[in-house]
């Protein structure tokens, strides 16, 4: 830690793993998300594990939830992202895998929300655009968090990289994290090891951490 112009400034992820300044984020564990990754078992158990400890050590706990918006509503962005992805060329073949309310849209059951726990819908890969999360996190005083789900390539990585540009401390479990390419999940971590901003940790690690107090 250090201390600079009447400011306190956390460096390490020991600095930043204080129930008072960091949160856990449990990123888009969904029941349609989750079975696309080989390890999708292992990542939940582990989530479950960060998850647990945080209710018990009273870290703040934030989940985001993938949303489709229905095609015949969809914008621009929205439907030429969804052709990318479902890699057609034509909008009208375009369909919405995770509409609000059906199975695969929902958290899988090992992560149900606690009664003091959030989840904040999205439509973007980034948690913070467009969602109440960083109004939410900064009313509580928070400046860093964990961050642990699926996918890092996809939606982790700008997750992080707009979190350290909010003036976040972004703190990446990365055997918590699932992929779904590992060559570019494997870049992901490179890149924004290069940038800066951001800390890499495992999930025993952080527990003991979380656990000290």
């Amino acid at each position: 830690m250090r201390y600079a112009y009447g400011l306190t400034i956390p460096q390490t992820i020991e600095d930043a793993c204080d129930p008072g300044r960091m949160a856990l984020i449990i990123y888009d564990m969904q029941v349609g998300i989750v079975r696309q990754i080989p390890d999708g078992e292992r990542i939940t158990e582990a989530c479950v594990r960060l998850r647990d400890v945080a209710r018990e050590k009273g870290f703040r706990v934030f989940y985001t939830r993938h949303m489709s918006i229905p095609v015949a509503a969809a914008g621009v962005s929205q439907l030429r992202t969804a052709m990318e992805w479902q890699r057609v060329d034509d909008p009208s073949q375009v369909h919405a895998p995770f509409p609000q309310g059906s199975p695969q849209y929902q958290l899988v059951p090992e992560l149900e929300p606690g009664p003091n726990e959030v989840v904040f819908d999205k439509i973007t890969m980034s948690a913070f655009a467009a969602t109440p999360l960083d109004i939410a996190l900064r009313d509580l005083g928070i400046d860093s968090f964990a961050i642990a789900g699926i996918a890092l390539e996809v939606g982790i990585d700008p997750t992080v990289r707009h979190a350290t540009d909010l003036g976040y401390l972004p703190i990446m479990v990365t055997d918590a994290c699932g992929a779904g390419h590992q060559e570019a999940a494997e870049r992901a971590y490179a890149t924004l090891a290069f940038a800066g901003g951001s800390r890499t940790t495992d999930t025993a690690t952080l527990i003991k951490l979380m656990n000290r107090g």
